[in-house]
């Protein structure tokens, strides 16, 4: 059965079928929780490759885990759970790592402690919680199921405050990403905005985590950013292409979603993976067609 009481299947009338779709609330939310994440996601997640730092975008995902758990285990919100649990990793990483070099050896090492930690955590939750944790599937493969108006006002504020922190210290934060020694003998505060950006990456994976599920957040946080950086060097442009492509992912998954009974997660990854490799694909056709003389298709690629 489909993940919804909506048709199984496409008719020729696309109008209706969108009609009845957004006919459920459920689906309304899904659409607008779905598209504020996929804004934030898109740009933070831009940075977070830029800066090398998938390890620790990926670290922050996993901590929703033990976030949901321990949210389970007291009987809190889970939204709570994610994000408190995502900032204080985020935090825990920043006060360990041994240098400023975002992605070096240093913050490499603090992640995998802070993941190892938090995931036993985990399971200690689980193991004290004596229950079957509710949704486990919707937790680590995610769900548009049970959304509310509520948790969508949540992760608009957080959105919208993560989008106005990350636009303050944008143009010194993609300095120190792209030469962290010039920026510091510039006088840019290279350590605190790593710090920041640190904990605006535990907010945005938190959001990303409550769609596509704790094991899939990279197919919003990873593939949209790399394969906008595939496409173009110019940055103002791969921002707003990143964004683009994660908010088109998310809306085309939830729209498969809704049609096939599959998990939420699995759509945005592959429309997400599909998008990277055609976009890998046409980065090689312009490099061929450059060395062949011709004039390039992708100018940043050529």
């Amino acid at each position: 059965m489909p993940q919804s009481d909506g048709p199984t299947a496409f008719s020729w009338n696309l109008l209706a079928d969108f009609q009845q779709m957004w006919s459920y609330p459920f689906m309304v939310n899904a659409f607008r929780a779905g598209a504020v994440v996929a804004v934030v996601a898109g740009a933070v997640g831009w940075f977070m490759v830029l800066r090398r730092q998938t390890f620790a975008g990926h670290t922050l995902s996993m901590v929703a885990f033990p976030g949901a758990a321990f949210a389970t285990l007291v009987g809190m919100s889970l939204s709570l759970g994610y994000f408190g649990f995502c900032v204080a990793a985020a935090l825990a990483i920043a006060g360990l790592r041994r240098d400023g070099q975002p992605g070096g050896a240093g913050e490499s090492a603090a992640t995998g402690v802070v993941q190892a930690f938090l995931l036993a955590c985990g399971y200690l939750f689980m193991a004290l919680y004596k229950g079957l944790l509710e949704g486990p599937q919707a937790l680590l493969f995610g769900s548009f199921l049970g959304i509310t108006g509520d948790q969508v006002l949540i992760l608009a504020a957080v959105a919208i405050a993560v989008l106005a922190v990350l636009a303050v210290m944008g143009r010194q934060l993609l300095f120190a990403s792209v030469d962290p020694q010039v920026a510091a003998g510039r006088g840019v505060r290279v350590r605190l905005l790593s710090t920041l950006f640190l904990v605006l990456l535990g907010a945005a994976t938190a959001e990303a985590a409550q769609i596509t599920g704790a094991l899939l957040v990279f197919a919003l946080m990873v593939l949209p950013a790399a394969t906008a950086q595939q496409l173009t060097a110019r940055p103002g442009r791969s921002l707003l292409l990143s964004v683009a492509i994660g908010l088109a992912v998310t809306w085309l998954g939830l729209l498969a979603a809704f049609y096939w009974p599959y998990p939420l997660g699995f759509f945005v990854s592959t429309f997400a993976f599909a998008a990277f490799l055609a976009a890998h694909a046409a980065r090689a056709l312009a490099g061929v067609r450059a060395r062949q003389g011709r004039p390039a298709l992708l100018g940043g690629a050529a």
